[in-house]
This record gives structure tokens, C-alpha cells and sequence, in this order.
């Protein structure tokens, strides 16, 4: 096993990485020096092939000029070999060479220089073509110096954006080379002369293969199951994930939210027409649409209970047809983000007479403040309640859900606490793309119930696209999930699981929680800031969110501005009760505690000293 920080390649300075080699490229006989260094400090230096024409600093001078497939369509692997070389000697001399005031953020003027190059629809010459090389030299000179560094800098804080892994960006390159539709599970070639057996995925044999990418995503799925313990409580299955047979990957946590609540829509009609004697397949919504749905079970209203959900739930609620106002607050006064159980009860007692049904949304993992929902306590309880109501239990956790993945040390104790017991929802929605630094984009989605998940997403009358009917076969894609044509985006996910393990994603969770907890000390105890939503709480409340406001009312006005402006990190701004607010999200697997704290700290106080 190869933890993130014992690993080599993301840590030593003088590692040399070739990328030809990564991707299973052979070597050509041209220019496949594809070495880059990880380290900021350090600057790679490369042979000088064919010199290339640069328009600003951000192109290698002497990266060659990839070959044209255009004029050669025997040249289409030297063109991707050579794009591949090149863009990797361009981002070296980003990482390595780049001044600390474009480390994080784009200049203005390339960004200018960007926009001006767009095509313009009025030109003569719009949409001739240009041709492979010149687009791909523009693509390099031009639109990359204008794009932030949200994947290569330590210090993008804003929104929850996490970086790329290099065995996850090694994967995604191949994902894209072969570009796998994964669709439809086709059954596993047969078994080895003699056996009596059926393939190995349980399907019937067949004397041909198609693809392994479906044995693939099922593969990371149940790894994913496991890495965050929601395997602790198994269903009929004795496989790891069995009781989570509906299991897909997702666009995010967004299109995750969707099925959730569009499970959950299927589930509570479902239960409210059993309970009077309807047939509940007939009259499901997928079936006959919401209205008539609705009407056979006497249902006039599906409500949304949650405690400061993120805004795709609303956003969710509207596409499947709740609404946004079916989105209810049911948080404790004064800690908001935290679900009110006693007033979920009572909501679920109110409703039950006045032909509503209920999904409960657990926030875990607060977008704000990054604080939970529910505790170890709460989530039984919660259970109780929704099966006594016939609710349905969604999980969000985006960010949060990975939590269960921290080590189970003593600093963490508090954390693992507030995301216990998640395993006893119904669904859950959680984003790769975020914690597991996997590329965009990448959602995840868990349902307990397999056949509610296949009714809301299956194709009907498509023999063409027809699941194995084998109980334990892979389910096809495109029956359990939003799409049907979907990129192969579980094999990033694949590759940081089999590559880190355990021990490297709690190693890589661990440097963000404590560099999050860091900052938190310090905005604790500043005389120029206020850490927010409280400053009494307890530093191990704190996973990977920091919020605060400067104390300074007519500085907090502009902190978000003035610490962008530095070009040495990123924050997005919020408001908190009414005021502007600042929040640091900690997600990416380059930080370094001592060294981004010490930045963080040193732009913190000059512009607090600074001011006026």
C-alpha cells in the first residue's frame, strides 16, 4: 500500500515522473522527457527539442511542437504524445517558476488576452479551422494562463474545491484515451474449462467479453463502502456493500441529492398505499406521474425536513417535482445547522393526519460552517421515527460523509461521533471530486433499497438495454442512475482507492483537518477576527471548514476582496447572521500544515495591520 504521505511521487522534490510510462505510452524516439517535480520550490529543466513560439510565460520555450494527425493521420499517437509531453512542461513552469502573485489566481491581463482571443462570430474566419497544432499551442499559451490553479496550489480555499491525485489524473488521462461508455453490464465471459460454474459476476456466461469497466465501478463502489464503514450493519448479501444494492456514480452531489429525493418521493407514496390496501408498482410516480400517484394514496404534500441544507436540495426538490418550498427548516435555535428531533417528531405526528409524507435530509457536513447534523445519538432515534412514519432518511454528505474515513484518534473522536449512525439512512449523496481528490466531475449515490432506485431511473421498453436477470449481477448503469451515455469516472475513484488505501486517505484527511483546525485557533484568537458560528466551541468541531468575519466592520466588508487580491489564497465569501463572512474549505492533498498556515497567517495579519 502507497500512503499519500509516504508516497514519492507527491513528496519528493527530486522525483522524476515519467508520464509516457504512467499512461502506458511507448517511447517514440522524440522528445518523451516527461519529468516534472512536485515540489514548488524546485525548477525542472528539460531538453530543448523543437522551439515553440510563446506568447507568455506560462509555455515551456522548450517543449516541441506536437506533430499535425491532420496531415498525417498516421500521427494521432505522436500528436497525443507529444500534447501529453508538452502540457506537462507547462504545467511544471506553472507549479516551479510562477511568481507567489499567480500561484492561486489568474492575472488580469491574461485573463484579457484569453477573452480576446475568443472567436469572434462576426470574423471571416470564424469557424475555418486552424488545425491540431496551432489550436493545441493555443489552447496551452493562451487559455491556460487564464484558468485559476484550483488542482495545483495548496491554497485554493474557496467553495469545497479539492485537487487532483496524480494516479487520479493518470486514470482520468486513460479514461478519456479509450472512452468507455459505461452503460450496459454484459455478462463476464465463461469460466475456466471444467467449471460448472457462471461468470464470475454472477451473470450467465457468454463466449465473448465487452468491457470490464462496469466490474470496475461496482469494484470502487464497495471499496468506497468500506474505506467510509457503511458496511458495519450488512444487508441479506454477505458482500461488502450488500446491504447498498443500488450504487451508481453520479455528475455530484447535486444529481446524487436528485435520486435521493426522488427515491425517496417512490418510497414514502409507496408506503402511504400500502397502508391502504393500493397497489404501490401500479401507482408509483415513475409509473403514472405525480399527480395520480399523489391522488391514488391520498397524498396532497411531500415535504423536505432538514437543518440548513445546501442549496441543491432546493435546487433537487424543484426537478423532481416537490418544490422548493417542500424544503423545511427543523433546526435547533441557536445551533441551526443541527437537526431538531423533537421537532422532526412532531412535524412527522402533524403530518401523518393531514395526508403529508416526509423525507428527512441530514446535513452532514454543513456547507458554512461545516458543522453535522446529527451525533451518534441522534441517528437511531432518527431511524426510529422515520420507520414508525413511514419517512424516508437522505443523507448529504458531500464533504462531511468522508469524515468516517479520519483515523480513529483521539483528536478525532468527536468528528466520528457526529457522522455515526449514517448507515442507517436510506440513501446517500457524497461527492469524489471534493475530500477524495478525483477530477471533476465525480457524485456518488447509495440507496438500500435497490428496487425503488431501479424503478425511478430503469428504461422501459429497451430490450436493447436490458439488465442481466441474475439477483446478484451487476446492475447496469443506466437503469440506476440519471444518465444512460456516462463517462468511465469511477476509475479515478478506482485508482486513489487501490493506490492510497486506508492509511493514505486518512493520512490525506487528517493534514486537511488539521490544517483547518489551525486556522480555526488562529481567527480564535486574533484581536482582528472572529471565528464563527462561535468562539467558544470545541477546536475538534472543526473537520475541514474555518468561517470568520475581521472584527472591523468596514474591513469585513472587503476581507474577501483584499485576500484575493494577495494572490497567495482563495476564499469564497458567505454571510452568517445577517453579515459578510469569510470561509476557508481545506480540500486539497498538496497542503502542507506548517507551511500554509504559516502564508494563511502572515496574509491574515498584514491585512488586518495593514487596514487604514
Amino acid at each position: 500500500m502507497i500512503a499519500v504521505l509516504a508516497n514519492p511521487l507527491y513528496v519528493k522534490r527530486d522525483h522524476q515522473f515519467n508520464l509516457s510510462t504512467t499512461l502506458g505510452i511507448p517511447n517514440l524516439g522524440r522528445s518523451t522527457d516527461t519529468s516534472y517535480h512536485r515540489d514548488t520550490q524546485t525548477k525542472a529543466t528539460h531538453p530543448s527539442k523543437t522551439e515553440v513560439p510563446t506568447t507568455t510565460a506560462m509555455a515551456h520555450p522548450n517543449a516541441p511542437a506536437p506533430p499535425n494527425p491532420a496531415t498525417n493521420p498516421d500521427a494521432a499517437d505522436d500528436f497525443l504524445l507529444q500534447s501529453y509531453t508538452r502540457l506537462r512542461h507547462t504545467i511544471t513552469t506553472t507549479t516551479t517558476s510562477s511568481s507567489s502573485s499567480r500561484e492561486v489566481l489568474p492575472s488580469l491581463s491574461a485573463l484579457a488576452t484569453a477573452l480576446s482571443s475568443l472567436p469572434d462570430p462576426t470574423s471571416p474566419s470564424y469557424l475555418c479551422p486552424l488545425g491540431p497544432a496551432k489550436t493545441h499551442a493555443h489552447l496551452l499559451q493562451t487559455i491556460l494562463p487564464a484558468l485559476n490553479s484550483q488542482a495545483l496550489s495548496p491554497r485554493y480555499f474557496g467553495f469545497v474545491t479539492g485537487g487532483v491525485l496524480p494516479i487520479a489524473e493518470a486514470a482520468d488521462n486513460l479514461v478519456t484515451a479509450l472512452d468507455q461508455n459505461v452503460q450496459v453490464h454484459f455478462p463476464a465471459p465463461p469460466p475456466p474449462p471444467g467449471s460448472d460454474s457462471d461468470g464470475a459476476d454472477g451473470t450467465a456466461a457468454t463466449a465473448w467479453a465487452h468491457s470490464v469497466c462496469t466490474a470496475v465501478e461496482d469494484a470502487a463502489l464497495r471499496m468506497l463502502i468500506s474505506l467510509l464503514g457503511l458496511d458495519e450493519s450488512k444487508g441479506d448479501d454477505d458482500d461488502e456493500g450488500g446491504r447498498w444494492r443500488g450504487r451508481t456514480f453520479t455528475t455530484g452531489a447535486t444529481a446524487s441529492n436528485m435520486l435521493g429525493l426522488a427515491c425517496g418521493r417512490e418510497a414514502v407514496i409507496a408506503r402511504r398505499l400500502a397502508g391502504i390496501g393500493g397497489e404501490k408498482k401500479e401507482m408509483a410516480v415513475a409509473e403514472v406521474g405525480m399527480l395520480a400517484a399523489c391522488q391514488a394514496a391520498g397524498v396532497r404534500e411531500i415535504q423536505v425536513l432538514t437543518s440548513l441544507g445546501h442549496s441543491s436540495l432546493a435546487k433537487a426538490a424543484s426537478l423532481v417535482g416537490l418544490g422548493h418550498a417542500s424544503v423545511k427548516e427543523m433546526g435547533v435555535a441557536g445551533e441551526p445547522w443541527r437537526l431538531d428531533l423533537d421537532a422532526v417528531e412532531g412535524e412527522l405526528k402533524r403530518a401523518e393526519g393531514e395526508g403529508v409524507v416526509s423525507i428527512i435530509a441530514v446535513s452532514a457536513g454543513e456547507v458554512n460552517t461545516g458543522r453535522f447534523a446529527t451525533n451518534v445519538l441522534d441517528m437511531p432515534k432518527l431511524r426510529s421515527l422515520a420507520d414508525r412514519y413511514g419517512a424516508w432518511i437522505h443523507v448529504d454528505g458531500a464533504f462531511g460523509l468522508f469524515a468516517r474515513a479520519l483515523p480513529r484518534t483521539d483528536d478525532f473522536v468527536s468528528l466520528h461521533g457526529n457522522v455515526a449512525g449514517l448507515e442507517l439512512a436510506d440513501s446517500i449523496a457524497a461527492d469524489g471530486h471534493k475530500l477524495l481528490n478525483v477530477p471533476y466531475d465525480n457524485g456518488i449515490f447509495l440507496c438500500r433499497d435497490a428496487s425503488v432506485l431501479t424503478q425511478v431511473c430503469s428504461n422501459p421498453n429497451a430490450a436493447y438495454l436490458a439488465s442481466p436477470d441474475s439477483p446478484n449481477a451487476i446492475l447496469s448503469p443506466l437503469n440506476v442512475g440519471i444518465e444512460n451515455s456516462r463517462r468511465f469516472r469511477a476509475l479515478p475513484v478506482y485508482a486513489v482507492l487501490l493506490s492510497e488505501g486506508r492509511e493514505g486517505i486518512a493520512a490525506m484527511l487528517s493534514r486537511m483537518a488539521r490544517l483547518a483546525r489551525e486556522m480555526a485557533a488562529f481567527v480564535r484568537d486574533s484581536e482582528h477576527y472572529e471565528w464563527l458560528p462561535s468562539e467558544d466551541a470545541s477546536l475538534e468541531s472543526t473537520f475541514i471548514i474555518v468561517l470568520f468575519r475581521a472584527k472591523d466592520a468596514a474591513l469585513n466588508e472587503v476581507l474577501v476582496d483584499r485576500i484575493n487580491a494577495t494572490g497567495r489564497m482563495f476564499v469564497s465569501g458567505t454571510r452568517w447572521d445577517g453579515k459578510k463572512a469569510v470561509r476557508i474549505a481545506v480540500a486539497s492533498w498538496r497542503v502542507d500544515v506548517a507551511r500554509d498556515a504559516a502564508v494563511m497567517k502572515e496574509v491574515l495579519t498584514a491585512i488586518a495591520e495593514g487596514w487604514r
